[in-house]
């Protein structure tokens, strides 16, 4: 039976839904803002860099939501050493205080040093993870599906571990299904499951192997209706928490009768 007080807490925080969307690559604000609507999110991210510098596709961003109705998860895209991360993360609080979120410690750690494959920096994120919860930021990180780094991390008091699915915006989909089982597996955080989700089936496959939650923005944003992937990927995350909750039946080798075989009638037999 589906748990009807089945909340999400990731810090002091409680949530409903278990989608989290991003705020960036929509056509215009009114899109993006029909969408986050449509999806039911409770938390939404925003690229602390790109909102302060005004980027393409940014501008207006804060006044656009409605803050009163969204939970502001702060992130450090663009930032590609721990300093960077660190001094973004900074910002990002008094964004969200400017936003009225005055107790929102939030924050998306991202240490990505590459651009070609944008895959995050496991000693950066590290580095920069101490320091932030040394500072009472509530941190979420994000990394490769590392077991050992997600551990560590979990240890060292991040509030969630954030475990790609494959290269951000790449649709790709779940390519580390067995790694990310395992950090499920051993976390006693949430687990979230973040980048290359293209379609709802991989939203709510994550969801099914037990995922606390995934972030979808790419996908979303980009789709040919953006509203429309929204609600078709906010259905597929609770379906998959749903299809979690009760218990998928084991995989075999052999084909297994749904019907009973007792009291079939046997070859060659003339009995009406």
């Amino acid at each position: 039976m589906k748990n009807t007080q089945d909340l999400l807490t990731i810090g002091k925080k409680k949530f409903h839904s278990r989608l989290f969307i991003g705020t960036g690559k929509y056509p215009n604000l009114n899109l993006m803002k029909e969408s986050l609507q449509i999806s039911k999110s409770e938390m939404v991210t925003v690229a602390v860099r790109r909102v302060q510098n005004l980027q393409s596709g940014h501008e207006g961003l804060m006044e656009a939501i409605p803050w009163s109705d969204y939970w502001m998860l702060p992130n450090t895209a663009g930032c590609s050493n721990a300093d960077e991360a660190i001094r973004v993360a900074r910002l990002g609080r008094e964004l969200a205080k400017i936003a009225g979120q005055e107790d929102n410690n939030f924050i998306k750690l991202e240490v990505i040093p590459e651009k070609r494959y944008l895959l995050p920096d496991p000693f950066g994120t590290l580095e920069a993870a101490q320091q932030l919860i040394k500072e009472g930021f509530t941190v979420l990180p994000y990394i490769n599906a590392d077991p050992l780094l997600a551990k560590k991390l979990e240890e060292i008091g991040c509030a969630t571990v954030m475990p790609l699915g494959s290269p951000i915006g790449s649709a790709q989909g779940i390519r580390n299904q067995d790694n990310i089982g395992l950090i499920i597996e051993n976390a006693k955080v949430p687990v979230v499951v973040d980048a290359g989700i293209g379609v709802p089936s991989e939203a709510a496959q994550a969801m099914e192997m037990g995922a606390d939650a995934v972030l979808v923005n790419s996908a979303i944003a980009m789709a040919q209706d953006a509203p429309a992937m929204a609600e078709a990927m906010s259905k597929a995350v609770e379906a998959g928490r749903q299809a979690f909750w009760a218990g998928r039946i084991p995989q075999r080798a052999n084909a297994l009768a749904s019907s009973p075989i007792s009291g079939t009638i046997s070859q060659g037999s003339t009995k009406p």
